[in-house]
Order: structure tokens, then C-alpha cells, then sequence
């Protein structure tokens, strides 16, 4: 096992702290992950809400990410806010040439606040973008949005909807029990060709923003560390259990 892994981040600013790159590089710390970025939007952010977002140019992006991946022996990519269309095409184009390096996609679209976070021509774009992916790791309303479904409707309906991003291309879908009810907080993995799984913890009261920026960035990091995909989903979701546990 490595003893101190790699991960590239590709993602957003958040001047507030709460999301975004910040949250993301304290996580990878957490784990003993050291971290390299590719900064894709620059946003002005308090905790109650977005008021401004600069979309850093598509090359400037590639550029920061072959740079990295130059520079650095990267066990695994965490990408998250992606911001535009050219962007994300971008960052498939590098992807192509790391076929081997683990990715795992936070497809995130509206901030915690309820403001965009990805333009709406994107969608499309970044449907593209899951064949590159070991992971992606939606919440309720963003796999809606990724399945163009109207509602989630049962739990079954929901895997089915997952199935649909599986058959786009996706690798691996696992469905943040985030948004849903019930005494407790049940992630599902599936996969194709695998059973589907299920991570459960005690639903807690606390609520933290960027709390699916952790989520992801810990899964890249026990993937950095060589883990199972399923191993990897079970200690970052504990991680993110004991941390909202703490609040």
C-alpha cells in the first residue's frame, strides 16, 4: 500500500471555504492524500449563497491538469465543479491519455444555496464525460437531472434511473441518500455486472455544505491508497458520518 498517495483535484474555488477546492485538499489531508489542483471556476461564495462565478478558459484547465499529471505520480482524480461545456470536454480530452488513473465525478450542478453551478447546455457534455469515470456520485435531484427523469418516485425507480446513466457509459453509479427520509442515510452503489450495495448510516439532523465534495475527495484518496471500489465508498462515507457527527 502506498504510503502517501496522490490525487488530482479538478475543481472550484469557494472564497467561503465551506466547498469546493478548500473542502476537498482538508480531506485529502485527513487521509495523509497530498493534492494537486486544476482550478476550473473561481467563486465568490459566503455561506449562504453564491453571488459570482468566473469560469476559468477550457485550455487553462487542460493545462493545469497536464501540468499536474506531468509533474506528479497521481494515483487518483477527484473532479467536481466543472462550470462549462468547453471545460468539461476539456477534461475528457486529458482523461483520454490516463485511461489508467481511478476518477471519480461529484456531477455537481446547483449549490447547497440552490444557485447553478454548471450552465445548462452541460448536461449533455457531461454525460459524455462518465465513460471516463470509475464513479459519479449524484444526489437525488442531480440524478434527475443527469437521467432527465421528473421524479425520483420509489427507491427501485431510482436505481432504474442509475442503470440509465450505467447504460450512457457510466461505470458506476452511487446515489447519495442525502435528499431522501427515513431514520437512516443509505448511499447505493451500482455497477454493471456487479449487485447492487448499499452503505448505510444513522441519518443525522446536522447538515454541512460540501459535504459531497468530502464524500468524493475520500473516496479518491482510499483509492489512491489501492482500496476496492466498494472498501473505498464504506470508509469515506464513515469519515463523512463521524465528521457531521461532530457538528
Amino acid at each position: 500500500m502506498k504510503t502517501m498517495p496522490h490525487v488530482l483535484v479538478v475543481a472550484g474555488s469557494d472564497s467561503s471555504g465551506g466547498a469546493g477546492i478548500v473542502r476537498d485538499i482538508e480531506t485529502l489531508a485527513a487521509f495523509g492524500v497530498k493534492a494537486s489542483v486544476a482550478i476550473t471556476a473561481v467563486t465568490v461564495q459566503t455561506h449562504h449563497g453564491v453571488l459570482h462565478v468566473d469560469a476559468v478558459p477550457s485550455e487553462r484547465v487542460a493545462q493545469q491538469m497536464r501540468a499536474a499529471l506531468t509533474a506528479n505520480p497521481v494515483d487518483a482524480i477527484k473532479i467536481g465543479m466543472l462550470a462549462t461545456a468547453a471545460t468539461i470536454v476539456a477534461v475528457a480530452d486529458v482523461l483520454a491519455d490516463y485511461r489508467e488513473i481511478p476518477v471519480v465525478l461529484d456531477p455537481v450542478l446547483v449549490s447547497t444555496s440552490g444557485s447553478t453551478l454548471l450552465t445548462p447546455d452541460s448536461v449533455v457534455a457531461l454525460r459524455d464525460l462518465f465513460a471516463s469515470c470509475m464513479l459519479i456520485t449524484p444526489n437525488l435531484p442531480e440524478l434527475l437531472c443527469l437521467g432527465a427523469v421528473e421524479t425520483a418516485g420509489t427507491s427501485e425507480n431510482t436505481v432504474d434511473q442509475a442503470r440509465r446513466l450505467i447504460a450512457a457509459g457510466a461505470q458506476g453509479v452511487l446515489i447519495k441518500g442525502g435528499h431522501d427520509e427515513g431514520t437512516e442515510s443509505a448511499d447505493i452503489l451500482v455497477r454493471a455486472g456487479h449487485d447492487i450495495q448499499a452503505f448505510t448510516a444513522p441519518r443525522l439532523a446536522a447538515s454541512m455544505r460540501g459535504t459531497g465534495c468530502m464524500l468524493a475527495s475520500a473516496i479518491a484518496a482510499r483509492l489512491g491508497f489501492g482500496d476496492d471500489l466498494a472498501i473505498a465508498i464504506s470508509k469515506a462515507k464513515a469519515f463523512v458520518h463521524v465528521k457531521l457527527s461532530a457538528i
